[in-house]
């Protein structure tokens, strides 16, 4: 039976580059979560593969029923969220579960699972430098930076909730911290 290991961090932090590190790490048995979206397929994207597209409606169905860990509408009728039912299919193939979610989803999901699952959470060194890499990517207006950085100082303030906090000072070592915390969470 594979485990839940949930990552969560502000935008900007690096998780991504870290998860996707790890992610080549083929003694981790890493799989991600595939999680469940009210949007529209974009591209190649394959429903199964990248996410499971449901109409706003089944969304909602299923919301009623219980069936999500944790879910979100990003916008109206735009919805992403966690089914209980695919994590545990993925765990029974014996993949160790990858959740990339925001705090709180990372805790909902630390929540239902206690010990089964491993919550890390991805810190930049200061709130100066989340924001020089922000600007850094030149992805985003300077009022969608100064959002981030709003919602980053709230995000941040969760950190304490999660099982270990790995400060990506250096990336590098940041990677190899988690690889650790990983290997020996799954190792137990």
């Amino acid at each position: 039976m594979g485990k839940l290991i949930i990552f969560s961090a502000p935008s900007g932090s690096g998780k991504s580059t870290i998860i996707g590190r790890l992610m080549q790490r083929p003694e981790l048995h890493l799989a991600f979560s595939i999680s469940c979206t009210s949007r529209a397929p974009r591209g190649t994207e394959q429903n199964g593969v990248e996410y499971f597209f449901l109409s706003p409606e089944k969304f909602r169905q299923r919301i009623e029923k219980g069936d999500f860990l944790e879910y979100e509408e990003v916008y109206q009728d735009r919805f992403y969220g966690t089914l209980k039912e695919q994590v545990e299919v993925q765990a029974a193939r014996g993949e160790n579960v990858v959740f990339d979610v925001d705090v709180k989803g990372g805790r909902n999901i630390k929540e239902f699972y206690g010990d089964r699952a491993l919550s890390i959470f991805i810190q930049p060194p200061s709130i100066d430098e989340l924001r020089r890499r922000l600007v850094g990517r030149a992805t985003d207006a300077p009022e969608v930076i100064e959002q981030r950085i709003a919602r980053a100082e709230f995000e941040l303030s969760q950190a304490p909730y999660f099982d270990r906090l790995i400060i990506n000072d250096d990336l590098d070592r940041a990677v190899e911290d988690t690889y650790a915390a990983i290997k020996e969470f799954i190792e137990k």
